[in-house]
């Protein structure tokens, strides 16, 4: 039993928690927050419908129904409100809360010229990070960063995350050449592989394959259909779930107000790269949609390396009444690649573009479901409730040896790995705004149930070449690897979070989460050992039935303190949790052992920082924070346990570790500075940098001692930088990354560039930066976006894989150019 584990103190802690809910709820009901009315029209008389209202006072925000109407809180005295809509100026009063019914008229932009539209949007996105409330959900004193996608100049076809997240700090990212068809995002010490340590959402419901036992995201929503991307660190755990990394949620675009509109978008690139997005929605009344289909194509960089991909979404909504509201999304992503395998540092520094593996193929596909019920009760009270669900399968198959320098010999059996993933759940959240002294503060509480019943199977493959995911036992009986795996999972988890506003100024935000979790992993696994000659050593099935339960509380706090509407302090400590997967249970990976006893990950994540901005010339957000794992799951370079003779990656609980380190996002508009007179013109520079450390502390290994040793995926030095200028309709963007060197096992294994080394699954990921160049112009209905991607061509990698697609070196890409054309109607 570890020591987040229920024990008699937490019970009765837990009966503490139910009377202060009970308590904040009757005083929910003892102060109502005041509200004021108003109206949205244009200079015509035309009533605005969906244009944004946002109280920078209070911290809430609006948005006007079909007849241009609004309902705000305020707070007694004089309010800070800014109105907002498409093709409209900004604009921003002083409002007093005994005024009601009030009529606000928003003059139409006139010149519409790409940088003109862009600067009033900007005036909206200055104020549209994640606020202390927004509907179900508190964000108070948390460390929260937001992506608006129409801000950003990327490969947007590719969903190139170098580009993307270029201006979240402290982020790592796995960069190989697959179409941005799979997201592998880390940070602060988390291994970037799928984006595994974090909670990935798709407009707030779980689109990862299994939440608990397998968390890797296969599925990523395409840049061109998303309005922002919300980053929310490690304090995200009281909310979302146990994960150390915290929350990233693909915000979709909504449906547009017309009846409806049209968004085509046709990209070509190098290597074969060819898509088509198109995206329809609109608004009839009660009733809108977003909906869209994207197709990719490409050969890849290296021989042996292509792929295809098919991605329909739609989304239907209902509003009932202005307080009621339905939503339905559905999601089918397909798609089939061929894998050109790792290559070893010597091979690397020869030549990259090389493949020795020609039969190995992976296959996804994903099904995704989720019907949301939002409404308010009052306008102090708002209920959400998401039912979700999952039906997704991942083939691969191929020669998967951990040895780079082994030759794939046709007609002979190939590593066949499948896995079915079918799970469901359902979250509702109840918010309650209450006043305290003419103060807002808000209770929020919710639960969550989770259940799945994945299977995982692995067996020979076909000896033939092609993308062929059936087993065939008949031709290799004597395959060595056979496994078939069924883990049914059930989690419950209850959490709260509550708001205190001390003042105007000053919040408090304490918050608990209680998890019980149910984890099983029932089938078997054939052990089969041959001799050189072929002949039959030992062969035994051995049937297993291995069960965790676990039930713990999660506890942590925010503050925040904001002595001008500008500028903000914010601290948080939150603990964290991470429960071994599927892997973690049976491992189906050739380069990997894992410890039989293997459990789960504890520790806890703090932030303390300062973000907001000078004028409109200067925003920033810089922090310390610190992140410990207790029981920390890592990797060393081990002989294998179970006899083979080449060398693994032994992956165990391997000790303490903690990362640390400061970080700084910050953005001068040089234009606003310089130049304020010129309104089509603008020009921004931003530094996001993180200089980060880490440490084991204490290692849990008797014959291997990593005290003293760097965390692996840890760069000293993270940084990005970039500048983005523009004129009436063009606007250019030019960026730069560059990482210092990092480890990518406990062991801080070194490289070895030998030709004798037949691995590439071992050593450094050197450091390396990289330059993108990208532009756009706009002509009425039509832009052309185009851009260079590593335009200095530079050769480096960015992971070491010990399993699919690999193993070994999985280059990343070399210098390549992408053009975009854009219609709307």
């Amino acid at each position: 039993m570890n020591h987040f584990c229920i024990k008699p103190g937490y019970c009765r802690f837990g009966i503490l928690l139910k009377v202060f809910s009970c308590l904040l709820l009757l005083l929910s009901v003892s102060g109502m927050a005041q509200s004021i009315t108003g109206t949205i029209t244009n200079s015509d008389g035309e009533k605005l419908a969906q244009a944004e209202v946002i109280n920078r006072t209070t911290d809430s925000r609006v948005t006007t129904g079909s007849d241009g109407s609004f309902t705000i809180t305020v707070i007694q005295g004089d309010n800070q409100i800014a109105f907002y809509k498409d093709g409209h100026l900004f604009q921003e009063q002083t409002i007093s809360s005994s005024q009601s019914n009030i009529a606000i008229v928003l003059q139409k932009v006139i010149e519409l010229n790409e940088v003109v539209i862009q600067k009033e949007k900007d005036k909206l996105f200055a104020l549209s990070h994640l606020k202390d409330i927004e509907e179900t959900a508190i964000y108070a004193g948390k460390k929260t960063e937001v992506i608006v996608l129409d801000k950003v100049m990327a490969n947007k076809a590719v969903n190139n995350a170098r580009q993307i997240f270029a201006q979240v700090v402290g982020l790592t990212i796995n960069e190989y050449s697959n179409g941005g068809l799979q997201l592998s995002i880390g940070g602060r010490g988390l291994d970037p592989n799928r984006t595994s340590n974090f909670n990935t959402r798709q407009n707030g419901y779980d689109m990862s394959a299994d939440v608990l036992g397998y968390p890797e995201s296969y599925y990523t929503p395409p840049t061109e259909a998303l309005e922002e991307i919300q980053v929310i660190r490690g304090a995200a755990s009281l909310q979302y779930g146990t994960q150390f990394g915290g929350l990233i949620n693909f915000k979709l675009k909504l449906p547009t107000a017309k009846p409806i509109e049209v968004v085509t978008r046709a990209t070509a690139g190098s290597y074969g790269l060819l898509t088509n997005f198109t995206s329809v929605s609109g608004t009839n009344g009660k009733f809108s949609y977003y909906t869209f289909f994207n197709y990719k194509e490409g050969d890849g960089f290296r021989a042996n390396s292509a792929f295809s991909s098919r991605n329909f979404f739609i989304n239907l909504n209902y509003q009932f009444t202005a307080k009621t509201s339905l939503h339905f999304d559905y999601t089918l992503f397909d798609y089939l690649a061929k894998q050109p395998g790792g290559l070893t540092d010597y091979i690397f520094n020869q030549n990259m573009y090389q493949s020795n593996r020609t039969r190995n193929w992976f296959d996804v596909n994903w099904n995704l479901f989720a019907l949301r019920l939002k409404h308010k009760f009052t306008e102090q009270s708002d209920f959400s409730l998401q039912l979700f669900g999952l039906d997704a399968s991942r083939k691969t198959v191929g020669f998967l040896a951990n040895r780079v320098v082994s030759t794939d010999v046709p007609n002979t059996e190939r590593d066949l790995i499948t896995g079915k993933f079918v799970n469901w759940g359902a979250e509702a959240r109840y918010l309650q705004k209450y006043t305290i002294k003419n103060y807002t503060s808000a209770l929020l509480v919710g639960a969550k149930y989770y259940q799945a019943r994945n299977a995982a199977t692995q067996g020979p493959g076909s000896g033939g070449t092609g993308a062929d995911f059936n087993q065939d036992n008949n031709t290799f009986p004597l395959y060595k690897s056979q496994s078939d795996y069924t883990y049914p999972n059930i989690n419950f988890s209850f959490f709260g979070e509550n708001l205190f506003r001390l003042s105007n100024k000053f919040t408090v935000t304490p918050g608990f989460r209680f998890e019980t979790i149910r984890t099983q992993a029932e089938g078997y696994y054939r052990q089969i050992n041959l001799d050189n000659a072929g002949n039959v050593l030992l062969d035994e099935r051995h049937e297993e039935n291995v069960v965790k339960n676990r039930n713990f509380i999660l506890l942590g706090i925010g503050l925040s303190y904001k002595p001008t509407t500008n500028t903000e302090f914010y601290g948080n400590i939150s603990q964290n949790y991470r429960s071994v997967t599927f892997n973690d249970i049976r491992t189906a990976n050739l380069g990997v052992v894992v410890d039989p006893n293997i459990t789960d990950e504890k520790g806890f994540t703090t932030d303390v920082g300062v973000r907001g901005k000078i004028d409109d010339r200067f925003s920033f957000d810089t922090s310390i924070y610190a992140l410990m794992y207790n029981d920390k799951i890592g990797e060393f370079q081990a002989r294998n346990p179970n006899g083979g003779g080449a060398p693994v990656r032994y992956r165990t609980n391997i000790g303490t570790g903690i990362t640390y380190g400061w970080e700084i996002m910050a953005d001068w508009n040089i234009a606003k500075t310089f130049f304020k007179e010129n309104e089509s013109f603008s020009w921004n520079v931003f530094v996001n940098n993180a200089i980060t450390n880490s440490q084991y502390l204490k290692s849990r290994i008797a014959d291997v001692d990593i005290k003293g040793n760097d965390v692996e995926f840890v760069p000293l030095l993270n940084l990005k930088t970039g500048t983005t200028a523009g004129y009436k309709n063009f606007i250019a963007s030019l960026q730069l990354t560059y990482l210092s060197s990092q480890f990518t096992d406990a062991g801080n294994t070194p490289t070895d560039n030998s030709q004798e080394n037949p691995y590439g699954i071992f050593g450094e990921i050197p450091s390396y930066y990289v330059a993108d160049f990208s532009a756009s112009y706009k002509w009425r209905r039509f832009k052309l976006e185009a851009g260079i991607n590593n335009f200095t061509n530079n050769y480096y990698f960015t992971r070491r894989a010990t399993g699919y697609p690999g193993p070994g070196i999985l280059p990343s890409d070399p210098r390549t150019y992408y053009t975009t054309l854009q219609f709307t109607f």
